[in-house]
C-alpha cells in the first residue's frame, strides 16, 4: 500500500514539473526573439566634460522591446537616457531606467520600448554621464583621463561591434586601457560582456572645460513694436582643477547686438562669436566692469547674455501672433535646470504655451499683472539631442500703443486745466461772497485704529482655526457633525468680522493721506495671499493626481511659499504700523 501512495506521489510530481516545463517553454517562445547584426558604440566628450554615449543598433526581427546595460557603476553617473529611431532622432521611445539586465547582477539596466518598430530595425540608445568621469591633472591641466564604459551590455550576442572615443581633433592620446580612440573594428560582442575603460589625452585647445550649468533662464520679451529680446541667465559651478576666466556658450538662431553682465547689472567684454562645423558659439569672458573674475574650482558664478532676434519668428494675423522658436540648438553641454519666460506688451494675453520636443516633465503657468501676462515653462535634464520648440499664441491689439501716451496726455491736460484755474483765482479781484463754511476732514482716534488691529488679529485667528479644523476632520480627528457645527459658528463670526472690518477700512481711508496709502497697500497684500493660497492648493491636487512629479512639486511648492511669506511680512508691517498709531 505504501508503495503504491510512493508511486503515485511521484507521478504526480513528474506531470506537475513535465506541465512547468511545457508552460515555460511556451513562455521563452512567446518572448522578444531577435539578433544584433551590428552596433556602433561611440564614446563622446561634450565640452563640459559630461560624456554621452551613443549606441547605434540595428536588429534582426521585431521586438517590442529590447535590453541594453552598462557596468553597474556607472549607473550612479547616469544623467539621462533617451532612445530613438534613427530615421526621425526627433522621436523619442520609452525608456525604463535601472532595470535588471535579464537578471545578472553587475549590470545598470535599460529596457527600451520599440513601439512603433524602428525602420530597418536601426535605432539609438544614447546615455548622457556626468563629468565626474573625467579627471583634469592639477600639475599639468592638459591632461585629462576619461573613463567610460568600453562595449554595451546585451542578453544576446552582437555580431559585429565599431567602437570609439570621440574627442576634439586636436586631442593627442596618451596611454590606457584601450590601444587608440578608435578602439574596436567589427568586434563580435558576447552576451553580458562587462568592460570598463579609460584613456589619457592631451589637450592644450580649451575644448574641453569640466563645468556644470545648474541653472539656465531664458527670458524673451515681446515688445509692443514686435521685437524680440532675449536674455539668458547662466549659473554654472568651475569643476576643473584650474580657473575657469571663459566659457563658450550657444545662443538662439540669428542672434544680434550681443551683451554680457553680471548678476549686478555690470558691463563685461563683448562675446566673441566662434563659427565651428556644428554652429556658431559666443565666449564669454568672466571680466566684467574692467575687472577679470575667474573661477577657482567648486566655485559658482551667475552671468547674464542679452541679446536679440528677428521679428521673423513671429507670425501675425490680425489681433493674433505665434511664436515658434528653437530652445537649445547644438549645446555642447548639459543643463540641469531649465526656465523659459516669455513677456509681452501692455494688453497682450496668451492663448496657448507649449514645448514640443523630447523633453519630458514639463510644468506650465502663467502669472498676471494690472495689463500685462507672462507665460513660463520649467524642464530638467536638456542636452543636445533634445530637440526643443517653444511655441507660444497669444492676442494683441495695436491700439495699446496708444494706451501710454493717452494716459500722459489726460495727465498733462489735467494739470494743465489745474494750473490755469489756480491761476484765474490768484488774478481775479476778490467779490463779495457768502461765507462758506470750511470742510472737516475726517479725524481718527486712537480707538479706531485699535479696533481695526484687534479685529483683523482677530479674523487671521478664526482663518487659522478655520484651516485646523479641515485638517482634523479630513484625518479623522473629529467627527463630521460636531465639524459641521463649528464651521458654521467660525463662519458667522467671520462674517460679522469682516462687516466690522470693512466699516473701519473706509473710514480710515476717508482720512486720506499715508492711511489711504496704508489701506490700499493692506488690500494688495490680501489679495496676493488669497491668489497663493488658491494655487497651492491647485499644485497639491495636481500632485496627489500624479500630474507633476516630486521635483516639480517641490520647486513650485517653495516659490509660492516665499510669496505667500512675503505677503504675510506686509499685512503685519501695516498692522504694526496701525497698533502704534492706537498710543
Amino acid at each position: 500500500m505504501e508503495r503504491k501512495s510512493l508511486m503515485l506521489a511521484v507521478c504526480i510530481a513528474f506531470s506537475l514539473i513535465l506541465a512547468l516545463n511545457m508552460i515555460w517553454v511556451k513562455n521563452v517562445k512567446a518572448q522578444d526573439v531577435y539578433a544584433i547584426e551590428w552596433v556602433n558604440h561611440k564614446v563622446e566628450v561634450l565640452y563640459d566634460g559630461s560624456i554621452l554615449v551613443n549606441d547605434t543598433i540595428k536588429v534582426a526581427g521585431t521586438p517590442s522591446s529590447f535590453l541594453i546595460g552598462l557596468p553597474y557603476r556607472y549607473g550612479a553617473q547616469v544623467l539621462k537616457c533617451v532612445a530613438y529611431p534613427s530615421s526621425n532622432p526627433t522621436r523619442r521611445y520609452a525608456v525604463s531606467t535601472g532595470v535588471p539586465l535579464d537578471e545578472r547582477m553587475g549590470f545598470y539596466g535599460v529596457n527600451v520600448s520599440l513601439n512603433p518598430t524602428p525602420e530597418n530595425g536601426i535605432f539609438s540608445v544614447c546615455f548622457v554621464l556626468s563629468n565626474n568621469l573625467i579627471k583634469q591633472d592639477a600639475q599639468n591641466t592638459s591632461l585629462f583621463t576619461v573613463d567610460f564604459p568600453a562595449y554595451p551590455s546585451f542578453t544576446v550576442k552582437a555580431s559585429s561591434c565599431n567602437a570609439s572615443l570621440a574627442l576634439p581633433t586636436d586631442a593627442k592620446y596618451v596611454s590606457g586601457t584601450v590601444s587608440s580612440f578608435n578602439y574596436a573594428v567589427s568586434v563580435e560582442l558576447q552576451p553580458f560582456t562587462y568592460r570598463e575603460a579609460n584613456v589619457t589625452f592631451l589637450l592644450t585647445t580649451g575644448e574641453i572645460q569640466p563645468f556644470t550649468v545648474k541653472e539656465l533662464k531664458r527670458e524673451i520679451a515681446v515688445t509692443a513694436n514686435g521685437e524680440l529680446k532675449v536674455s539668458d541667465s547662466y549659473y554654472i559651478v568651475n569643476r576643473s582643477p584650474k580657473e575657469l576666466s571663459s566659457v563658450e556658450i550657444a545662443l538662439m538662431s540669428n542672434a544680434s547686438d550681443v551683451i554680457v553682465e553680471d548678476e549686478f547689472g555690470r558691463k563685461g567684454k563683448t562675446p566673441e562669436m566662434i563659427e565651428k562645423p556644428i554652429g556658431k558659439f559666443y565666449r564669454v569672458e568672466l571680466t566684467f566692469a574692467g575687472r577679470a573674475l575667474p573661477l577657482k574650482s567648486g566655485e559658482a558664478a551667475r552671468f547674464i547674455v542679452k541679446y536679440r532676434i528677428p521679428s521673423s519668428f513671429i507670425v501675425r494675423s490680425g489681433k493674433n501672433g505665434e511664436i515658434s522658436l528653437q530652445m537649445f540648438q547644438n549645446i555642447r553641454y548639459y543643463v540641469e535646470n531649465v526656465e523659459i519666460t516669455f513677456t509681452f506688451p501692455e494688453g497682450a494675453k496668451v492663448v496657448d504655451l507649449r514645448l514640443n520636443g523630447t523633453s519630458t516633465d514639463v510644468v506650465y503657468g502663467t502669472s498676471r499683472e494690472v495689463f500685462t501676462e507672462r507665460a513660463m515653462l520649467q524642464t530638467n535634464g536638456v542636452f543636445l539631442l533634445d530637440s526643443l520648440e517653444a511655441k507660444v499664441s497669444y492676442t494683441y491689439s495695436p491700439l495699446w500703443l496708444s494706451f501710454r501716451p493717452t494716459i500722459w496726455a489726460w495727465a498733462l491736460a489735467t494739470f494743465t486745466c489745474t494750473v490755469i484755474a489756480v491761476w484765474k483765482k490768484l488774478h481775479t479781484p476778490p467779490v463779495a461772497a457768502a461765507i462758506e463754511v470750511p470742510t472737516v476732514a475726517v479725524k481718527l482716534t486712537a480707538e479706531t485704529f485699535r479696533s481695526f488691529v484687534d479685529a483683523y488679529k482677530e479674523k487671521m485667528k478664526i482663518v487659522a482655526e478655520l484651516k485646523s479644523l479641515e485638517v482634523a476632520v479630513s484625518r479623522g480627528r473629529i467627527p463630521r457633525q460636531k465639524y459641521k457645527v463649528q464651521r458654521k459658528t467660525l463662519e458667522t463670526r467671520l462674517a460679522s468680522l469682516e462687516r466690522s472690518l470693512s466699516e473701519l477700512k473706509l473710514k480710515i481711508r476717508s482720512a486720506g493721506g499715508r492711511y489711504a496709502d496704508l489701506m490700499h497697500q493692506l488690500e494688495v497684500a490680501e489679495t496676493e495671499f488669497n491668489e497663493v493660497e488658491g494655487d497651492i492648493r491647485s499644485i497639491e491636487a495636481r500632485h496627489r493626481r500624479g500630474e507633476l512629479t516630486l521635483e516639480a512639486y517641490r520647486r513650485l511648492i517653495g516659490e509660492y511659499q516665499r510669496r505667500r511669506e512675503k505677503a504675510e511680512t506686509t499685512i503685519n508691517g501695516i498692522l504694526l504700523r496701525l497698533r502704534e498709531e492706537a498710543h
